[in-house]
């Protein structure tokens, strides 16, 4: 496992997250047109999937922190902050959650080959143009990425410790950090 190789290296602190509501993204949702839905659009049985993946990861690194003793993991739950976004549209002010920012085509402005470039593409014989022209206000990116401004608030909500077991902010875990170094310089 990379985390033990890691640890036998030095390393003490570790901050793992899970994996995102894949089943919101339009490459998914695309793929596959049948799969249930929730009430959000999002596919039901990817999320699930994903959900169950979470919980096993979380068991996972329970039972790592017994073999690692000084470790210090934390669990963050990137799952949750993200699925909160696509409930919570306009508490974070974006729209058209599930519809790509760049993209070309079909229901979520997806198509499976046509990349994200900012720039005209000849599709089908027709010059098509390919960009996102307002990130700020869009939660996907390409099919499959956020864009910068989902990004920053699901920063901004994990770095307070509340999506993070144990909980502990980043600026704590920060300090806790500066406080040993600044122990160790004393003693030199």
């Amino acid at each position: 496992m990379v985390i033990k190789l890691i640890y036998d290296l030095g390393a003490r602190s570790f901050w793992i997250h899970n994996t995102g509501p894949i089943g919101c993204f339009p490459a998914i949702l695309t793929s596959f047109p049948k799969a249930e839905r929730d009430r959000y659009g999002c596919a039901t049985q990817y999320n699930e999937v994903v959900e169950y993946f979470n919980q096993k990861l979380k068991e996972a690194l329970a039972q790592l922190h017994i073999k690692l003793p000084l470790a210090a993991i934390t669990y963050v739950d990137i799952y949750s902050s993200k699925l909160d976004l696509f409930r919570n549209l306009e508490k974070y002010g974006f729209e058209l959650p599930l519809i790509n920012c760049c993209g070309y085509g079909g229901k979520y402005n997806y198509t499976p080959g046509v990349g994200c470039g900012g720039q005209t593409k000849n599709i089908d014989g027709e010059e098509i143009f390919v960009g996102c022209e307002r990130p700020s206000t869009r939660v996907i990116l390409d099919g499959t990425h956020f864009t910068e401004a989902p990004n920053k608030v699901v920063f901004d909500l994990i770095s307070t410790g509340a999506f993070s077991d144990p909980t502990h902010s980043l600026e704590y875990v920060m300090q806790q950090k500066l406080d040993k170094l600044t122990f160790r310089c004393l003693l030199f």
